[in-house]
């Protein structure tokens, strides 16, 4: 059996949505900034596409959605525009984030450091989110933007986006939100948020890869990193991808469709695995279930490299992660684990489980089953793990 637990690195190309984009390769194929009929065929699916995005997130008219080619584009987009427009000319030199950011914002600050540019990363608790007083305290007359996620990409912690919406808006100071984990999760509205700015990428939500979005509220237009032509109202210059803007449209449709699906079945799935897994001796989860996305765990089994566990599950068919995707071929510490405050036999055995609405039971089953065989050999065969009762079926 082949079991796909590691849907926050990415996920199934949902078969309508490859059926909506499949006319876009090979039968309307033009530019769409063409005159001719072969470019101009396929303005109704990029309208119906982007309208599918406007009302996915409820984007007003006046707001902009601009299509980019991944969240990490539209990340770095964002902080460093703010730079251009806000910290190059003289006005502010600060950002805040925080400890447990995706790589594209937690690089993106780090290169803006190099530029002499100030940047707070948030400590978080061991639940893994932010203190709302420690940042309102770091914001001062120097912030120009705050960049917080929406959803953690490795514990599937929710923050707290509308509270920090108010006291930004409170500050006066731009915020940003790394949505990539949130939607096709957890309901995402920009009205009921004081969100300037918001990123995804369409393959987390069941999309095609290489297409996604920044969304930029209006009257928060920011300087483009891109020069070329006129593309997305001059905001990002080159030429369409139409099948990955129709792919990305039907996707985002269909995931706001199955959210409750989302809240019901997987987080019930999600649940039983999770359950199952925690009466393995000195076992924990990272947050509690109701503060996570329903599709999320990261587990840390003591005594068991996560490298290693992902070599046994690998071998019987089964896709996990220790991490973020986009740090998986460096072989140290989980840095989600040592921001929580995890001890140092722990920051490597960080295991994450990522369930999608294609997740079946069979398939957790076979995955409790084959965790608990992994468990036992890879133990036995380790010489640092010890049986302490005091860390069974325990939450950090």
């Amino acid at each position: 059996m082949r079991v796909y637990l590691d849907n926050n690195a990415t996920t199934i190309v949902d078969p309508y949505v490859f059926e909506t984009m499949a006319p876009y390769f090979c039968e309307m194929y033009g530019n769409p900034n063409s005159l001719h009929e072969f470019g101009s065929e396929t303005h109704p699916a990029l309208r119906c596409a982007m309208d599918q995005l406007y009302t996915g997130i409820n984007a007003n008219d006046n707001d902009d959605i601009v299509v980019t080619s991944c969240a990490t584009e539209s990340i770095n987009w964002v902080i460093k525009g703010i730079y251009f427009d806000h910290i190059f000319n003289g006005d502010k030199n600060h950002i805040i984030t925080t400890e447990v950011e995706h790589p594209a914002v937690i690089q993106a600050c780090r290169f803006l450091e190099t530029l002499g540019v100030k940047v707070t990363y948030l400590p978080v608790n061991s639940d893994g989110i932010i203190e709302l007083d420690t940042l309102r305290e770091s914001i001062t007359q120097e912030t120009a933007l705050v960049s917080i996620m929406w959803a953690n990409n490795e514990t599937g912690m929710i923050f707290p986006i509308e509270e920090i919406g108010k006291i930004c808006k409170e500050k006066d100071v731009l915020f940003h939100t790394d949505a990539t984990q949130a939607i096709g999760k957890v309901p995402v509205d920009v009205q009921k948020t004081n969100i300037d700015y918001l990123s995804f990428s369409a393959h987390k939500f069941h999309g095609p890869k290489g297409v996604g979005a920044l969304y930029i509220k209006e009257d928060k237009i920011i300087t483009s990193l891109l020069s070329g032509g006129e593309q997305m109202s001059g905001l990002r210059s080159g030429t369409l991808n139409v099948p990955g803007i129709v792919g990305m449209g039907k996707a985002m449709e269909l995931a706001v469709e199955n959210l409750d699906f989302e809240k019901s079945n997987v987080m019930k799935l999600r649940d039983r695995l999770e359950d199952e897994l925690l009466k393995i001796p000195d076992t924990f989860v990272v947050g509690t279930k109701k503060q996570r996305t329903p599709n999320t765990i990261l587990i840390s089994i003591k005594g068991i490299e996560g490298e290693a566990m992902l070599w046994d599950l690998n071998k019987a068919g089964i896709a996990a992660s220790t991490g973020s995707a986009c740090a998986s071929e460096a072989l140290e510490s989980n840095p989600v684990m040592e921001a929580i405050g995890a001890e140092a036999d722990l920051a490597h055995t960080a295991l994450r489980l990522s369930l999608s609405r294609f997740t079946t039971n069979e398939e957790i089953d076979y995955t409790i089953d084959i965790i608990n065989k992994a468990v036992k050999r890879l133990r036995a065969i380790s010489s640092t793990y010890s049986y302490a009762p005091d860390w069974h079926n325990s939450k950090l």
